[in-house]
């Protein structure tokens, strides 16, 4: 799935631009022909105003939301990456993840804990051991940790956290 407001902005702010450059065509040829006095010529380029403005203003709106997009869907595609990478491979080492996306730690960080906060994505994860796992979440309801077996505590919407080596578990409702 594509962006289209990048396009959209793009052919508004030209229709804009012809749109006026047009107009502004126009009235000086009436003027150099004395056809248009003063009066007609400023409510002529008025007129213009109405309607080029308004498509070169609606035309940047859209180039730059467009853009904004983009960059939302990449994001979604990353995301999407990882948990195609996790689930097929049942483990996954984090500085994989991250050559494999072009990304850091924080990224793939922020990312994993937006996919939690989703829905989308159950399992857990020893950052200082860098390896995430794909874990059912009825594996991981049992109150003990999968990498250690000590007690689990809660720490954010479907994140808990081992006190006693540090995983994060990531449950999805």
């Amino acid at each position: 799935m594509q962006s289209s407001g990048k396009l959209i902005g793009l052919i508004l702010v030209a229709s804009g631009l012809a749109c006026g450059a047009i107009g502004g065509l126009w009235a000086a040829a009436q003027r150099a022909s004395e056809k248009l006095d003063a009066g007609a010529m400023i409510f002529a380029i008025g007129g213009l105003a109405v309607i080029a403005l308004p498509l070169i203003g609606a035309g940047i709106f859209f180039f730059v939301r467009g853009g904004r997009e983009e960059e939302e869907l990449k994001d979604i595609a990353k995301q999407r990456k990882i948990l195609n990478m996790v689930s097929t491979q049942g483990q996954v080492r984090v500085a994989e993840v991250a050559l494999e996306l072009g990304a850091t730690k924080d990224q793939i960080k922020q990312w994993l804990y937006d996919l939690v906060g989703k829905g989308l994505f159950s399992g857990y994860i020893n950052w200082d051991d860098g390896v995430l796992y794909s874990k059912q979440a009825s594996q991981l309801k049992s109150g003990n940790c999968p990498n250690c077996g000590a007690k689990l505590e809660m720490v954010g919407k479907g994140v808990v956290k081992c006190a006693a080596c540090g995983s994060e578990v990531f449950l999805s409702s």
